[in-house]
Parts: C-alpha cells; structure tokens; sequence
C-alpha cells in the first residue's frame, strides 16, 4: 500500500468545509476545473499555486475545483492535499475529490476489479478520498478492459458485455457502499464518457449505476469530428447531455477537455453547447491546460491562460441569455438501455438541423417518435409501434431498424424489404416539391423495396445513370390511424451532412413536424429548441451563410436576446418564414413572438 495512503487512513476523520465557498460567479451554471494527482503532489509548494491561481482567474471566475487523490497507482500524499484544500477554499472556490480508476492511462489499462487485490485497492483508495471530501466524482476511466485468465474464468459462457455490466454494478454498489461507510455525508458522482453506444461493453450500466449514485456527469467533449478516430460530431456534446439528463434528471454537469482545442472556434464551441444542454456546471479539465505563461514584452513570462481567454468570454456571453431559455425539447429518440446499432445516429441528425432528444423509455406521449437500430433491443419494440400508430400518432424508423425487425413483426404494419444491396446516388426527386436535385458527391444507400400503393416514396434517389430507375430515402405507409415512415439511412452515417437541402428539409418537416420551429438550409446548422418559445441556431459551417428559419404560422417577429434586434418574417405555405446571416462557427439566440 501506498505510504501516503496507507498514513491518511490512521488519520483521524479529515473532511474540506466547503460550505462556505460563494459558487454561482455566473447566474446560471457553475464553472470547475480538475487537478490530476500529478498536480496535487505538487500543491505544497505556494508559489506553484499562486502562479497557477493567477492565470487560472485572469479571465474565468472559478466556483469549484476537483483535486484527485489517485490515477494510474499514484496516491496524493496528504500534506499536498491539505494545502490544495486550504488554498482554493481560501479563494472562495468549493472543494471536492476526484479519482481515475487507471493502472496505466497511456497504456489504457484500467482497474481489473476480478483481481480481489485490485479492488481492496480501490475500496482503500476510495474511503481515502471520502475521509478528505464530501463529494466525489470519478473520471469515466472507471470501467475494466482487461481479458486476464482470471476474467475469462469468471466470464465464462455470458458475452463480455453480461458479464461486465453485472460486475460494475456489484463493484459501484461496493465502492459507494465503502465511501459512505467513513463518511455518511459523501456524494458519489459517476462521470460518462462521450461514447455512449458502447458502453455496455465495458461495463458502463445505465440501468442500474444513477439509481445508487448520488449523481451522474456528462463527457461533453467532442475535440476533432474529422480528424480523430472516434470522428464524434460537434452537436453530439448537446445530445449526449440531454440524454443522460433523461435517465434521472441528475446530471451534475459537462466535461470539456482540452483535446484538438488549436482547431479554430472547437474548443469554444464545445463550451456553449454544454451550456446549450442546461447543465448546472462545467468542468475545464484539466488544471494544467489552463495555464500557460506567456512572455512580456521584456522578454520576461507572466502567468496566462491560452485556454482561459477563450472559455471567459464564452461564459460571460452565454450567461447573458442561457437563464431565459425555457426546457430543451427535440424530436424523441428511444434507446432502450445497452443498446447499440446506427451508432450515435441521433448526432449525425442533429447536425442536419434536426433537434434531437434521446430517451431511455419509450415516450407514448410523443406525437412523432424517431426509432433506429437501438430500438431491436427492445423485444417489445414492434407492439410498441403498433400501439403509438393505432392512437393516431408518427412513426419513424431507420433503414437500420426495418433490417433488424425483418421476419420479427414488422411485416405485420407493412410488407417492407431491406434487400441486403446498396445503390448508388446523386440526385434526388420528391413528386410535386422538386426533381433532379444533386449532392455533390456519390451516396451509397442501402435498398428498400415496397408494394406500390400500399406505401408511396416521398423521396426517391435515382440510383441509375439513365433516372430510369430509383429507391427511397423517405418512404410512409398507413396504419390504423397513424403514419409509418422509413428513413434510410446511408452506408456511412456522415454521408447524411452530403444530402442536398431540399431532401434535408423534407426530412426536417416529417421528423421536426411538432417543432414550432424548423430549418431549411444545408446541413451543419444545429438547431436548439426550448419550451417557452425560444430557440438557438448555431453553423458548424467553415463560410457565413444565410440561412432561412420556418416557424409556426403564429409566430410573426423573432428577437434576437442578444443584440436585441427584431426580425420580422413574411408568410409562406401556412407558415413563416424568417432569413438571417449566420457567420462560421457562431450562433444567434432567438425569442418568437
């Protein structure tokens, strides 16, 4: 055992007193900043922190730090942490613990909880941060990757999926079990990561770990959506918060790191769109990222925050209107829990301006209800649907989902076939809206066949050089009283940003039909909605644009909580339409009236 470990548990019972710590230096949300251990090692050296403090605060006024007291089996020895404690509370920051449940973070070796002596450490580890904290939040390295003989023995028959989602119940429910036994008044918090499609591979339980723990926090961080493997898309910071929102309505907060933060505006960007999600904090992780000197004009260096002097003004300006905004609202996604398939599809839509809310329960009182692949989790899912389109209601599903319920029920709402082919295309027609619209690159599709007049094609791509022969994108058959439509969804999911904007906005007005508000631009424009009327436009697009906004017929005049300016809209089609200048990688904040 660690020695510094092994002497603060001998110690008598060592809490923070944060209850005096001031918080709220913005009116709507909380900002925080994470210390590794690397750094709190380092914390009994008082020039090191107020070097670090004078940068930190130059530009962004701090309400919380998280001081970590373990990563990869380094242990924070307790002087360091004592002094971390005393300093930041002496300028008025609260103060909680962090853990990183890693052996080798390089490396991506994490805790192997079959291995009893690894999981005694982390029972140490964690009563250790418990005695000097109220509130601890683990970083989302807290799942087990390893394949030792020991966990192929104990895995046995089940998939590593089973077997890990049980094992990191039993292990949270000890860990938070541990904590609270040195000190009852302890909060648990469990950080996700942004890859919420394969949780379940490493043990990530969504089902059972936010009933236990006292909260959740939401990896926001999307860093580079091209140039990374992961290729995770910008509104994906917005969608991910909303849905683990709608598991207990307990999400603490956002996570940005300071990963691809030299791409111009992302690291910004990443900022507003967790604030966008209403989350009541924020945490700029980590420490050491904000802080970077920076040389006078004497050739001597000063304290600065490369970082610091973007996220200050992000907040300051957010925090003028993000109060007036009402609850976000968007087309209902169901994922059933551990669920995967179409993986993280939801965000590829909400990057073609389709506001997106994902949900882990069924949403009967939905009128439109948006199901991918995730859906075939549920072996209920055809009934489900069956049931939402005899109360007179819309249901939409992917290409994905009709491949998966095929010869599961599905034929028994319509005779639809995922033929196993994929088609090629580049132009597009819709009967009596428009003909012969290009992309401006080849999509491969995967084909749908259907029975004439028992479903007709609101959209067909031409899938031949001669146009003599075509196949849906959006296709809708009757059922009792409700519609059935049937997105397909191309072989790449990112091909869906290359779909022209007429067949963007068509698909924009079946999905986003309960929507008071809709777009009709190209793609890469996000559109945020809220339930007082009020929403935010945002381009991910690298040149200014114009773009046009349709609102409900009611609606007549937009203002602009920012600049104050009034827009006033003309009417077309029953609706009203409004034309504004977006410039890249901005947004506009918007109140009907």
């Amino acid at each position: 055992m660690n020695r510094y470990l092994k002497s603060a548990i001998s110690i008598p019972f060592l809490v923070a007193i944060c209850a005096f710590a001031s918080g709220n230096n913005y009116k709507n949300f909380d900002v925080a900043t994470y210390a590794t251990v690397r750094d709190v090692v380092l914390m009994n050296d008082p020039a090191y922190l107020e070097s670090r403090w004078e940068a930190m605060s130059k530009y962004v006024k701090y309400d919380k730090i998280y001081l970590e007291t373990s990563r990869d089996m380094i242990i924070a020895d307790q002087p360091s942490l004592d002094a971390g404690k005393k300093f930041f509370l002496s300028k008025g920051l609260k103060v909680s613990g962090g853990i990183t449940w890693t052996v080798d973070e390089r490396n991506g070796v994490t805790f192997c909880y079959s291995d009893p002596k690894q999981l005694q450490k982390a029972i140490d580890i964690i009563q250790f941060t418990a005695r000097n904290f109220d509130e601890i939040l683990f970083d989302d390295w807290g799942f087990p990757n390893c394949k030792t003989d020991d966990a192929i023995a104990a895995k046995g028959s089940q998939s590593w999926s089973q077997y890990r989602l049980a094992l990191m119940d039993k292990v949270g429910r000890e860990l938070v079990a541990a904590a609270k036994a040195v000190n009852p008044k302890v909060k648990v918090i469990i950080k996700y990561p942004q890859w919420y499609d394969h949780y379940q591979e490493t043990g990530f339980n969504l089902e059972t770990q936010p009933k236990y723990f006292d909260g959740i926090y939401t990896g926001t961080e999307t860093r580079d959506p091209v140039n990374n493997p992961m290729q995770i898309q910008q509104y994906h910071g917005y969608s991910i918060a909303r849905y683990l929102t709608n598991l207990n309505h307990n999400d603490r907060g956002g996570w940005v790191d300071a990963g691809d933060s030299g791409i111009p505006n992302r690291y910004a960007e990443q900022l507003w769109i967790t604030l966008f999600a209403k989350l009541p904090e924020i945490t700029l992780w980590p420490i050491y990222t904000q802080y970077t000197p920076s040389m006078r004009a004497d050739g001597t260096m000063a304290p600065d925050s490369r970082l610091g002097r973007i996220a200050g003004p992000v907040f300051e300006q957010v925090d003028q209107f993000i109060g007036k905004l009402g609850n976000p609202v968007g087309v209902k996604s169901y994922k059933p829990f551990h669920s995967s398939g179409e993986d993280y599809l939801q965000s590829y839509l909400g990057m073609i301006g389709i506001p997106m809310d994902i949900v882990p329960d069924f949403p009967t009182d939905a009128q439109t209800v948006l199901l991918t692949e995730q859906a075939s989790f549920d072996p209920a899912i055809v009934s489900k649907i069956k049931k939402q389109l005899t109360d007179g209601k819309t249901v939409v599903i992917t290409s994905g989902l009709l491949k998966a319920l095929q010869g599961k029920g599905i034929e028994d709402i319509a005779d639809l076939i995922y033929t196993g082919r994929t088609v090629s295309t580049h132009e597009f027609m819709a009967e009596r809206k428009f003909a012969e619209v290009k992309s401006d690159s080849e999509i491969l599709l995967p084909q749908i066949t259907f029975f004439t007049n028992d479903a007709g094609a609101d959209i067909i791509a031409y899938t031949s050089g001669s146009k003599t022969s075509g196949d849906p994108v959006l296709l809708k058959t009757r059922y009792s009283r409700g519609l059935l439509y049937v997105l397909t969804i191309p072989n790449a999911q990112g091909d869906l940003l290359s779909y022209p904007q007429p067949v963007l906005s068509e698909i924009r007005n079946v999905l986003a039909k309960d929507m008071f508000v809709r777009l009709d631009t190209p793609s890469q424009i996000g559109l945020y909605v809220y339930d007082n009327d009020k929403f935010i436009v945002e381009s991910f697009r690298q040149e200014p644009m114009r773009a046009v906004v349709v609102t409900d017929k009611r609606i007549t005049k937009l203002r602009d909580l920012q600049s104050g300016q009034l827009l006033t809209g003309a009417e077309r089609a029953g609706a009203t339409v409004f034309e504004m200048p977006l410039n890249p990688g901005s947004y506009r904040v918007f109140a009907a009236e």
